[in-house]
């Protein structure tokens, strides 16, 4: 009898439906973020300085320099992660001999993304560019006094906008459209109020226009602080709740951006009575916004089960977002989007007919009984079986994978 026969087997005595729960993993996409792939340095032909607070440590030989490798690392990527899934593209990553600020973008410089995008069947998200400019050097965007850095801004986020409208346009799937930016204040501020309604204001003239929201859904990013913005962000968690509540956008959740001790999965359910879709950025934080590849640790799993629990999965859209210059970086997104993978298909594995149950009934006991003992469960050969019918490597097979193709880019260098 086969390992997953076995394991079926211990799931199904516990009225648990594997095959179920591997058909619903492989209907799930996530958007795997572009920027791992070049530590966060973009296509942009001329260069800007870093504000923002964005940094990628590290110095791993392999970094993509061009367009072309970063799709073939990601061509790579992909044929290791079982599953249909998406990339999230920042706007600083744009493929044009054309150089365009960032207040000139257009589709056309994006184009290429576009057509490889369909040769690989895997979907588009967007984002707006806020930092590694010049006009971002004050760590002040949208919230800028200077209402000419205002106005900047607001087109780059326009043109964002009717970028990502025409990716969702021409992919036949809504883009997400994920707006973050580093505004604060390295001390004390005097006014934080005052900086919170420029950045209103600049966020709604720059949503103004309408787009068909089957082509283009938006998303805003708070964060708690940031290198050089320790005494306030001024979009912070509050700021940006309401703001999506009010506008109907979604509001993006980022692992990394709230205190150490907060419990992401919690906020989940409950910004979901108050909002329509959920945009969710999966990160790890050892000690703050620093951006490590997510493991298959309790933060990761608690965030799997409560999408699953709540029944957040088809309101939800899940992204990664890490960057690990210490390590290969193709390994970084394998391991990471994996570890999503993985996540999720423990919570589809619960038996939370039961658990539910006991839990109405204030069943504390038997709860906790049963969580424990389906730790024990076999979920290894369920994800074996999953990657033999995705037809992707596992185990020592796939770490001699990622070994072939790092040694196939070291010559990049730095």
């Amino acid at each position: 009898m086969s390992d997953y026969k076995n394991a079926a087997d211990a799931f199904a005595a516990w009225g648990v439906d594997t095959d179920a729960a591997l058909e619903r993993l492989k209907s799930i996409p996530i958007s795997m973020h572009c920027w791992q792939g070049d530590d966060v340095v973009g296509f942009e032909k001329k260069s800007g300085n870093s504000g923002g607070g964005i940094q990628a440590t590290g110095n791993h030989p392999g970094r993509a320099r061009t367009p072309d490798e970063l799709r073939a690392d990601l061509e790579f990527s992909y044929s290791m992660i079982p599953g249909n899934h998406r990339l999230n593209l920042h706007a600083m990553y744009l493929d044009s001999d054309e150089t365009p600020d960032r207040d000139a973008i257009e589709y056309k410089h994006f184009e290429p993304w576009v057509e490889w995008a369909k040769t690989q069947k895997i979907g588009l998200d967007f984002n707006p560019t806020f930092f590694a400019h010049d006009k971002a050097d004050d760590n002040l965007t949208l919230s800028h006094p200077d209402q000419g850095i205002r106005d900047f801004w607001i087109e780059h986020g326009k043109r964002s906008r009717d970028i990502a409208a025409h990716i969702g346009r021409e992919m036949g799937s809504a883009c997400v459209n994920n707006i973050w930016v580093p505004d604060g204040y390295k001390d004390i501020p005097v006014d934080r109020l005052a900086a919170r309604k420029r950045l209103e204001a600049s966020l709604d003239a720059m949503t103004a226009p309408s787009h068909d929201k089957a082509h283009l859904l938006d998303a805003v990013e708070s964060k708690l602080f940031g290198i050089g913005v320790e005494a306030c962000t001024v979009g912070s968690h509050e700021f940006y709740l309401g703001y999506a509540i009010r506008k109907q956008m979604l509001l993006c959740l980022d692992m990394g951006h709230f205190h150490p001790t907060e419990n992401i999965a919690d906020k989940l359910s409950a910004v979901s009575l108050s909002l329509d879709r959920i945009l969710l950025h999966v990160s790890r934080p050892m000690r703050w916004d620093s951006d490590h590849v997510i493991l298959l640790n309790d933060d990761i799993l608690a965030v799997a089960q409560e999408l699953v629990g709540a029944d957040l999965l088809e309101r939800t859209s899940i992204g990664l977002d890490f960057f690990d210059a210490t390590i290969s970086r193709t390994a970084a997104w394998i391991i990471g989007t994996r570890n999503m993978q993985k996540a999720l298909l423990r919570a589809l594995l619960q038996p939370l007919r039961q658990l539910k149950k006991a839990e109405a009934g204030l069943d504390f006991t038997s709860r906790l009984m049963m969580t424990e003992e389906m730790k024990d469960l076999p979920y290894g050969a369920v994800w074996s079986e999953f990657c033999n019918r995705m037809d992707v490597p596992n185990g020592l097979h796939l770490i001699r994978s990622l070994e072939t193709y790092q040694a196939s880019v070291t010559e990049r260098g730095m």
